[in-house]
């Protein structure tokens, strides 16, 4: 992995030596009230695998958001994770560059944390991640401007005091039905002749090189996790605040979702009610059973004529 880092790590340009290295890259989490286990462990998950970032307790609000602008202020954090719990079931994620913005609020779906996936991945604790961006961030202006959010984000500075030099993991990022896809994988490096894990976890082994032959170690990805979804709801102007700069028409809240099937659940119940009824009514006017509809009395009718 050494070689990773260096080959990383190059600059054209040397730096001074008596220059101070600045950190210019902090990120403060947090989440509100009402959480579930499975959010709090993706946000502790998150903290693990981001060095540069720190956690704060809870935000008893959720409507005064600009309150967030203060607390990293006070953390002394340029950017912004919020996690915004909504009726115990839906996750929205909210990230900001403070104080100015942009802000991008989320709907995460389909969240998997490292304890519940028993990956067979592992990386250094404190370790620089690789961001891997899909080339179909570069085909929208709005997609360009989550991509470099998400490089601010995740992406963790050199000059990080928690950081170790050393780069083992890939987060990758992929764009895919208007969602985000979020995977992070581990670089495994195997020798020639010995062992190495494939992406069942079973062993492999590697064919020794011939003698005389310059063998290279072969690189592989092993994911570690956690995984979750994304999609982009809107996108603010400042930090928590201002004008939307765009809004994503597509997206279809998951109240409504429920709310249509529970109509679509009552809808079968009256239909079959209304069958019931009906088929009564066709009964009682055969004669078949009693009660139905009165049948109306004809006027030309004998008993009427000759009463």
């Amino acid at each position: 992995m050494a070689s990773v880092y260096k080959t990383l790590s190059k600059d054209s340009k040397a730096p001074e030596e008596n220059s101070v290295k600045k950190n210019k890259q902090r990120l403060l989490i947090l989440s509100s009230r009402g959480v579930t286990y499975r959010h709090r462990h993706l946000m502790n998950d998150l903290y693990s695998l981001l060095p540069h970032s720190r956690k704060d307790a809870k935000l008893d609000t959720k409507t005064k958001l600009y309150q967030l602008n203060e607390l990293a202020d006070l953390y002394n954090c340029n950017n912004v994770l919020f996690l915004e719990a909504r009726k115990g079931k839906d996750l929205y994620t909210w990230m900001s560059k403070a104080p100015n913005g942009p802000t991008v609020k989320f709907h995460a779906q389909n969240l998997h944390t490292m304890d519940e996936l028993h990956f067979t991945g592992n990386c250094l604790k404190g370790s620089r991640p690789i961001l891997s961006f899909d080339a179909s961030f570069d085909t929208a202006p709005h997609l360009k401007l989550i991509k470099e959010l998400l490089a601010h984000v995740f992406g963790v500075p050199k000059s990080s005091r928690k950081v170790k030099p050393f780069v083992d993991h890939v987060m990758g990022f992929t764009v895919a039905e208007g969602k985000i896809w979020i995977r992070c994988y581990q670089i495994s490096e195997t020798e020639p002749g010995k062992q190495k894990l494939t992406a069942d976890g079973e062993k492999e082994l590697d064919p020794a090189p011939k003698k005389g032959t310059n063998a290279e170690t072969s690189l592989s990805l092993v994911e570690i996790g956690p995984r979750f979804v994304l999609t982009p709801i809107v996108i603010l102007e400042s930090s928590f605040g201002g004008p939307v700069i765009y809004e994503n028409k597509e997206f279809v809240s998951p109240n409504q979702i429920r709310s249509e099937l529970r109509l679509a659940k009552a809808g079968k119940y009256n239909r079959r009610s209304d069958q019931t009824l009906e088929s009564k009514i066709k009964r009682a006017d055969l004669g078949l059973s009693t009660g139905g509809r009165k049948k109306q009395r004809d006027a030309l009718d004998d008993k009427i004529l000759f009463a």
